[in-house]
């Protein structure tokens, strides 16, 4: 090869090498472009799970507060569970000790017995086992002024399925759920349309 046919080479070689970097900056120019737009449909998604998730959070803990509600209401009425009457009814105690940290939805005293309501919108076996495994314990530990008191368990659900609720009674829990005929109606002043 001649002097000139290698320039002419180097020459061919150096505009080829122009070109392709002219089209790499086209190409990272569009890949930054579209980098951009992703981060930013990643950025609006993320902020719409996080509104959503914050509903949905809005939503449970409402259905949470009107089972509370409810079955408190029930049970303040009317406090027995089991045949046992008590004198008190409680809700939403609290407790946190260093061994134990735990919530109660409704607590019941009497002179010699504590009953321990678990309030859920849908109850589920993982519920359960919560009860009998860790509340009634930690009630103990938390409250030692009750601690030679019977502790009697329950939980409270507007949803019940059959395998729970055998669970339940195998395991010596309440099981507390509506009935049709706590609804107060009020309609002395009724006319027809």
């Amino acid at each position: 090869m001649t002097d000139n046919e290698l320039k002419e080479l180097v020459a061919g070689l150096a505009v080829s090498q122009a070109k392709t970097d002219k089209e790499l900056d086209k190409l990272f120019d569009r890949v930054s472009l579209a980098q951009a737009k992703t981060d930013l449909q990643i950025k609006e998604t993320s902020e719409s799970i996080k509104r959503v998730s914050e509903n949905v959070g809005s939503i449970t803990n409402n259905a949470g507060s009107i089972t509370e509600e409810y079955f408190f209401n029930s049970m303040r009425a009317k406090p027995y569970l089991g045949g046992v009457k008590y004198d008190f009814v409680d809700r939403n105690i609290k407790g946190n000790v260093p061994k134990a940290r735990d919530e109660f939805d409704i607590v019941m005293y009497n002179g010699d017995s504590i009953a321990l309501v678990e309030c859920k919108s849908k109850a589920h076996k993982s519920d359960l086992i919560k009860l009998i495994d860790k509340k009634a314990y930690n009630f103990k530990v938390m409250f030692p002024d009750y601690k030679d008191y019977k502790i009697y368990l329950g939980l409270a659900s507007f949803s019940f399925y059959d395998e729970l609720e055998e669970m339940a009674k195998e395991n010596g829990v309440a099981i507390l759920k509506q009935k049709g005929d706590v609804v107060e109606i009020e309609a002395d002043n009724l006319k027809v349309y």
